[in-house]
């Protein structure tokens, strides 16, 4: 059989350091693939005018399977600053890749697990009833909706006639806005249709009755957001009448549930969103589990088979110079395991994942992160594993 042809997309900052890394640990583990990088980041916007090539775009489109980085994102002014001066003429703008490539491709099911390693230190705790100190367990898979919502880019400064004069005829904008100038309003749109809202809540549903988990929670803002968030959560209840009876419904706003998360987090299992909000509740489930260093994602279509997996960390700049890298390869190593269940290599995620757990537990090997140091250049002098180290002690125990 010819091995699989899996694009790599470094990006930017530590998106290269932490994903050789993965590769490393996949081929240690067992998994054998042909590699082509493909351009993606803030270098292709400023030599370009383009973060997201066409040709990357082809390469995704030929070989379905990425195993992506991470990318740096700056305002508006920053952007155009950073352009090569040939191209700042021409009216570019800068727009995420990363959103770029989930609406090109609409990867429109994220998933963001969040699982308690045993032993991390960064584990959240709390006080026991005794006056003790409680660690519960998180077992929390999120899927949030990735193409639309907040996230769509639609969006205008100075709207142009036709859209203020669309918004004039709704009452409540008459009455809040009406006698704003039009030069001085900004807006961003929170589209939901039906299509998508439908596929992230079968999709959640699904991997609830899978795995599982009991409960699937629709956290959003439906009490006050009444059109969209009111949408999902009323399609959310015809599905699971119809289709899911066992699996209890549950509904949460947002913000409270942001307050419940750090309570009883253990209680949840299956949590579904809109793109922004499932951001929101993601990153704050990352924490409770050590920190986006352990916050992992798959992004894909299960119609054209197309997926990207990343970790959910940002390219962190300030880390990418250092003489060696230091930051913590579980979320990307995480991710590239989620890659090998979208493939049906599951017997090699397991093992990945449980040398993971290993190294967690056993404590001899932690990055700066998990040594709850600062993320200076010199932790690794100081006791701190790097990235490569990191990754050498999941392969001995691979």
């Amino acid at each position: 059989m010819s091995k699989r042809t899996i694009v790599s997309m470094p990006g930017d900052g530590i998106g290269k350091p932490v994903l050789d890394e993965a590769i490393r640990v996949l081929a240690a583990a067992g998994f054998e693939a042909n590699y082509v990088e493909g351009d993606i980041g803030w270098e292709f916007w400023r030599k370009e005018g383009n973060p997201l090539p066409q040709r990357t775009l082809d390469l995704l489109a030929e070989h379905k399977i990425g195993l992506f980085g991470a990318i740096t994102s700056k305002p508006k002014d920053d952007a155009f600053n950073e352009l090569a001066p040939e191209l700042q003429a021409k009216g570019l703008v800068y727009s995420s890749p990363i959103v770029g490539l989930r609406q090109h491709f609409n990867l429109d099911i994220c998933l963001r697990p969040c699982r308690t390693y045993k032993g991390n230190p960064l584990n959240f705790i709390r006080r026991a009833a005794d006056g003790g100190v409680d660690e519960p367990e998180v077992d929390v898979a999120i899927f949030r909706q990735n193409t639309e919502g907040l996230y769509g880019g639609v969006e205008w400064s100075n709207p142009p006639k036709q859209v203020h004069d669309a918004l004039m005829t709704h009452p409540r904008f008459v009455k809040n806005f009406g006698g704003t100038p039009v030069e001085e309003i900004s807006i961003s749109t929170r589209i939901f249709t039906k299509k998508a809202t439908e596929r992230i809540l079968r999709a959640a549903f699904e991997h609830a009755r899978k795995y599982g988990y009991k409960s699937v929670t629709v956290c959003e803002k439906p009490n006050v957001i009444r059109e969209t968030s009111g949408m999902m959560y009323k399609m959310a209840q015809q599905m699971q009448r119809a289709d899911f009876p066992e699996i209890e419904l549950w509904n949460t706003n947002i913000d409270a549930q942001m307050m419940w998360l750090t309570k009883n987090p253990e209680n949840y299992g299956v949590i579904v969103a809109g793109n922004m909000f499932g951001d929101i509740v993601s990153d704050g489930f990352a924490g409770l589990i050590g920190g986006l260093g352990f916050a992992c994602s798959a992004q894909y279509n299960p119609e054209t088979g197309i997926g990207v997996f990343e970790p959910t960390h940002g390219s962190a700049p300030k880390y990418a110079d250092y003489p060696v890298s230091i930051v913590n390869p579980i979320a990307m190593i995480e991710s590239a395991c989620m890659m090998l269940d979208f493939i049906d290599e599951q017997s090699i995620a397991t093992r990945i994942r449980k040398a993971v757990a290993e190294v967690v537990a056993e404590g001899k090997v932690r990055t700066y992160d998990m040594a709850k140091m600062a993320g200076r250049a010199d932790v690794v002098e100081k006791g701190a594993a790097s990235t490569t180290q990191m990754a050498d002690a999941i392969i001995a125990k691979l």
